[in-house]
């Protein structure tokens, strides 16, 4: 853009790359005036099922921007939720937070729980610890734990950094369970702790710069 001289401080097109500024006063880029970048900001929202987390759906299926409350700032989702998953996604302004956040280097924990029809044992569970590779993908380290138990259904806990694509439901099919109800009960330190589905707000800024000082 530089190059192409379309950037100008006071009316100057800058010559440069490395040029230092103070402040983006007077910076223009095709002869509009820079804004300063909104402050970070994180919101909890409890998905709920049956919306699809993207903008569009050429099916015409419920989105999650559906269900948010008009006088939201343009947000992103961190990762996804698939259509029938309900539970917390979180939303940011900040595209670098959210990539941060989706890398599975950064270690970032989700829980989930589910409720599956079908027998599995504590032992089956705690084997998911060692990671398991199913039709050629492999799913790292998941630590699960069988909650109850009422005749064949059940209600398990997973917790898992990776995030890939279904995983939950592709890891219990493996096992032999049915899924019913798959809720993310939480990502990283925030939960959905007093949410109903369809609810949003903000998660304080004190709280957003104590997660991000503990991330990789």
């Amino acid at each position: 853009m530089i190059a192409d001289g379309r950037i100008a401080i006071d009316g100057q097109k800058v010559e440069t790359a490395a040029t230092l500024l103070a402040s983006l006063k007077g910076v223009t880029v095709d002869g509009k005036p820079v804004r300063a970048a909104q402050s970070t900001r994180l919101f909890r929202f409890y998905k709920p099922q049956r919306t699809i987390t993207a903008a569009h759906d050429p099916k015409g299926r419920s989105t999650i921007y559906d269900k948010l409350p008009q006088g939201l700032p343009r947000v992103m989702p961190v990762g996804r939720l698939d259509f029938l998953t309900e539970g917390l996604l979180l939303l940011t302004n900040d595209g670098e937070l959210k990539r941060q956040l989706e890398l599975p280097r950064t270690g970032v924990v989700r829980t989930y729980r589910a409720r599956a029809f079908g027998n599995v044992s504590q032992e089956q569970l705690e084997e998911l610890a060692e990671g398991v590779t199913i039709e050629g993908m492999h799913y790292g380290s998941i630590n699960a734990n069988l909650e109850r138990r009422t005749g064949r259904n059940c209600w398990i806990e997973m917790s898992l950094s990776e995030g890939k694509n279904r995983e939950v439901r592709r890891v219990l099919a493996h096992l032999g369970l049915q899924v019913s109800r798959l809720i993310r009960t939480a990502y990283g330190p925030f939960d959905v702790a007093g949410m109903q589905p369809g609810d949003v707000d903000e998660v304080p800024q004190a709280a957003l710069a104590a997660f991000r000082a503990t991330l990789k």
